[in-house]
Order: C-alpha cells, then sequence, then structure tokens
C-alpha cells in the first residue's frame, strides 16, 4: 500500500494543528478496515502527538509546559546552532515524530478526547505528514 503524503500549513511559530479529519479520510480511501495507520513528521523542528481535543486549553498548557521545559533562550549557557531554533528541535526531541493509530472497522480507533495532531515548534511554514498504512494480518 503506498505511503500517503499530507500538505499542512502552519500560521505560527508555535501552534498544534488537528489532523485527525485527514487521517481519518486518507485511512477510508486507501480501504484500510483493520489494522494501523502510522503518521510521521520528517521533520526535525515539527512532532506528531496524540492528545485531548475537547479542551484547548490543553494544547494552551502543553505548548507553555514545553516552553517552560524547553524556552527560546537557553536558562544557562548558550545554544550553539546557528539557526537560531534549537529549543524546537529539543521540543521535537521530546515529542516525537510519529504516532501509531490503531484502525477498527475502517476507523482510527483513539480516546473519547483524544485527536492527532501536529505539533510546530519552528513555524510558520509548510510541513509535511506521510501516512503508512499497516494491514492486519488475516
Amino acid at each position: 500500500m503506498p505511503i500517503v503524503r499530507l500538505d499542512i500549513p502552519t500560521h505560527r511559530r508555535r501552534e498544534l494543528v488537528d489532523v485527525t479529519l485527514r487521517v481519518a479520510q486518507a485511512v477510508r480511501a486507501a480501504g484500510l478496515a483493520e489494522g494501523a495507520v502510522l503518521v510521521f513528521s520528517p521533520h526535525t523542528t515539527a512532532g506528531v502527538t496524540l492528545q485531548e481535543n475537547a479542551d484547548p486549553d490543553v494544547q494552551h498548557d502543553l505548548q507553555l509546559a514545553l516552553d517552560n521545559a524547553v524556552p527560546e533562550t537557553a536558562a544557562r549557557g548558550e545554544y550553539r546552532h546557528a539557526e537560531g531554533n534549537s529549543d524546537a528541535h529539543v521540543k521535537t526531541a521530546l515529542v516525537g515524530s510519529s504516532q501509531l493509530v490503531p484502525v477498527e472497522n475502517g476507523k482510527l480507533v483513539l480516546g473519547t478526547w483524544q485527536a492527532v495532531y501536529l505539533c510546530e515548534f519552528d513555524g510558520p511554514r509548510p510541513r509535511k505528514l506521510f501516512l503508512q498504512f499497516l494491514r492486519a494480518a488475516e
């Protein structure tokens, strides 16, 4: 089954973009009934997470916590990466570049409040996600 590419524009330096609907549509279009979908970001300054989608304050709080843990300017010492986006690289390493989401009866298996998010840490810019569909063994 071929890999599917999703183009995702971002609009701020830091943001979480809900891509759940687009991933679900791609699963349906691929005809995947049982298995899983791997959602992968090929970027070193943007990751993928599963997080609550009911209360936007959770997204705010996640970004705030990551900013507090990894500030744009280091509390001690200095980042060396010349592009000035070292914090984005570290945040991506912490969040991760992929998520594996189960699929059952052609639908994403997510918790009641879960959604799939592209995590932008160095935008705005065009981003892409790659989806690899994994069929369950019969």
